[in-house]
Parts: structure tokens; sequence; C-alpha cells
């Protein structure tokens, strides 16, 4: 059997968690069976059975284009590059609206069998009208005709599945849940500190980690908005690059210059770090931070306790089936508005409660320490790349 994978994302150009989740499953799958993938870049690598090219997105002829246009037109632009190479493979696997036209296309000029695992979903993030104009009605587009017309669709939570149904005319015996993710021999606690000196993090305090894109979803600037009610011993590092728009950019770095009027200990890193960066931050934070408004999974939260860190994080999406509350963290609940953007009904409420939350976890060593144990010991029992691997192969061979 052979997969093919189309994908925005892969090493070295990843900067979300769909990109992590393609690189760690391609891999795996490459244990079982051949594996192609297409993605954006500039990628050429290949072995017995894996093998990776990716195709220019930045296409000179949409240089004139509208600004917010430019990434929808290089998208779609990309995603047929991707399928003028003839296709072999038994199924085709499609990761994040980036790469869906490319599967839309491969299935209806090629007949190949067409997977579709929703990372994250359209109609849930209307924020990305900021970042692509009426390029959004354009992706959302994409995506429910993709997702509408695939053989079978990966949810990669049971309330993405429920998302997946309730937005979307798809049949639900189509939609399997099958979580994300890890590489447990490579997400360990480590004792290594040199990104810390790096940083100038001060070993002798704690500290709160964030880690993500600043984007709406991620909720960063009510994390950033809690500052003010965290213990000021505490120590705030955010692992914070890649902001959607040049607005949002700007919004952080005001909120952060704002707080760093009145606090010193705030450490902002705005850049994407390596693995061996944030597996040291992960490992020497007291406490990982993850504020999403919307997380369809969030891989960063097993990130973090497969490196036996506590967490506290939003009460959203696939969040509350990673997270056990009072057992590997703290569920913060999150009254949202019900219709879009779905931000906090009372954002200074939501700002304190994550602040609350943090300051007990900081505060008791004991429960943190049993937190952080039993943090290490679910995803080992739950989140183990070589199952899931195992789940996407038996997946496969039904649609062959």
């Amino acid at each position: 059997m052979k997969a093919l994978f189309y994908t925005r994302e892969f090493p070295p150009y990843v900067y979300g968690g769909a990109g992590v989740h393609v690189e760690y499953l391609a891999d795996e799958l490459a244990k079982l069976m051949k594996v192609d993938v297409r993605c954006f870049g500039d990628q050429d690598s290949k072995t017995d059975q894996l093998s990776v090219k990716g195709f220019p997105f930045d296409n000179p002829v949409f240089d004139g284009a509208d600004d917010k246009l430019k990434s929808v037109f290089k998208t779609l632009s990309t995603c047929i590059q991707m399928n003028t190479e003839p296709i072999d493979a038994d199924v085709v696997h499609c990761h994040t609206w980036y790469a869906h036209f490319a599967g839309i296309v491969a299935k209806l000029c090629y007949g190949t069998p067409l997977v579709i695992t929703t990372h994250s979903l359209e109609p849930l993030r209307p924020w990305k009208r900021e970042q692509l104009g009426r390029g959004y009605d354009a992706s959302s587009w994409v995506e429910k005709t993709a997702i509408e017309m695939a053989d079978a669709l990966i949810a990669v939570s049971e309330e993405t599945k429920e998302d997946v149904l309730k937005h979307f005319d798809v049949d639900e015996k189509k939609v399997h849940v099958i979580y994300n993710g890890i590489n447990l021999e490579q997400y360990v606690e480590t004792t290594a500190t040199s990104t810390l000196d790096e940083y100038q993090v001060d070993k002798t305090k704690p500290y709160v980690l964030f880690v993500g894109r600043i984007t709406r979803q991620k909720g960063i600037i009510h994390l950033v908005n809690a500052i003010k009610y965290i213990d000021p011993d505490t120590q705030i590092v955010l692992c914070a690059g890649a902001p959607d728009t040049p607005e949002i950019g700007k919004e952080m770095e005001d909120a952060v210059n704002e707080v760093k009027k009145t606090r010193k200990n705030v450490i902002w890193i705005d850049k994407m770090v390596t693995k061996e960066e944030i597996i040291q931050l992960y490992s020497h934070a007291e406490v990982f931070c993850c504020p999403s408004i919307y997380e369809p999974f969030g891989i960063i939260n097993i990130e973090a306790m497969a490196c036996n860190t506590a967490v506290v994080a939003s009460a959203v999406g696939g969040i509350k089936e990673v997270v056990v509350h009072g057992e590997t963290g703290l569920l913060i609940p999150l009254e949202q508005q019900t219709e879009a953007p779905f931000e906090p009904i009372d954002p200074d409420k939501f700002s304190r409660d994550l602040a609350n939350g943090i300051n007990t976890v900081i505060n008791d060593k004991a429960l943190r320490e049993t937190m952080a144990a039993n943090g290490r010991k679910r995803v080992e029992d739950y989140f183990d790349w070589v199952a899931i691997a195992q789940q996407v192969e038996t997946l496969y061979k039904s649609l062959i």
C-alpha cells in the first residue's frame, strides 16, 4: 500500500500543530507502507519508504494581487502544481484547507480515494477574515467541497467530529476519531538549560510558559491580559511568533509593552524555536498555559505533558479530551459568545480565571508534581504515534 500526503507544512517549514502532526504521522506510517509527501516549499528527499517533494508557493505572477488574496491565489496555484506529477498512490490524504484543493483535483482527475484530516474548521475560525478578506470565503468553499466529497474524514477529537457533522453535509459513518500523537522518545523531560540561559530566564524563579502562533484562535492576548493577576515572582515566558496579520502582531506588541511598564519578568521569544529549545522550555516550566478560544485538539498540551509539566488550559474543544481536570492540570471554563467571533463574553473574567489557575498550580508543589507525573502517563497511554499510525493504516485499508 502507498499513501500520498498533501500538506502545506513539512520540515523544515513547520509553524503549527498540523505541521507537527504531518511530520510524525508520515515518519510512523513509513514504517508500515510507502509514503509520498507533496508540500509547499523546496524540499526534495527520498528514502526507500518516504519521499518528500516541495512545490513553490511564492509565484511572482501574483505579486500584483490584493495583499489579502495573494495567499489564496498562491495556495490554489501550488495545489494544481502538486497534481501535475502522476499519482500512483492507493489513497490521498490531505491536511488543512491549504492542501484540500490538491485533494479535490486528485480525486476528480485521478480517481484516488480521498482522506481529509480536520485539524481545524473554517466556520469556527471567523477571525481568518482579518487575514484573508474575501479570500476567507474561498478557503471556506475549498474546505467544504473537500470534506463533503471525501471518502473518509479523520476528526482529531470527539468534539471535532461533532463540529464536522454540524457544519457539513457528511455521512457520520465516514467520520473517524483518531487523536494526534507525540514521539515519546523525543519529548521527554531534560535537565539541559542552555535555552533558558540564552533567553535570560531566571532559573531560580518559577515561570509559566506559552507556545503558539499569534492568532485569535490561540488566545494569547487573554494570557497577556492575565499577567497583571499572576503572582509577581512568577516569570512569564511567551514563545510566540508568526502573527496572522500585522494588526494582531501590533496588538500583541502593544499589550506586552504595556505589561512591561510595571513588570520586568516578562520574556517574549518572538520567533519559532527548535524542538530542542522548546523541550527545554517545557521541561523547566512550572506550568504550561494554553488559553485557546478554539482548539480541535491542542498538540502543544501533550508536548508539555510529555515533558512532565502541569497544564492550565481553557476548557474548549479537544483540550477537554486531552487534559484531565485536577489530574494532569486545570481546565478553565470559558463562557463564549455563541456567534462569531466566539470571544469570551467577559474577557477580564477569563483572564482572571487563567491567572488563578496558574497561581494555584505554581503555589502547590505537591499538586504540581502529581499533575506532571499523571500527564506523562496519560500521554504514554493514549497519544503514542505508533498506535495512531496503525489506526490510520486500518482506515486506508477500508477504502481500497
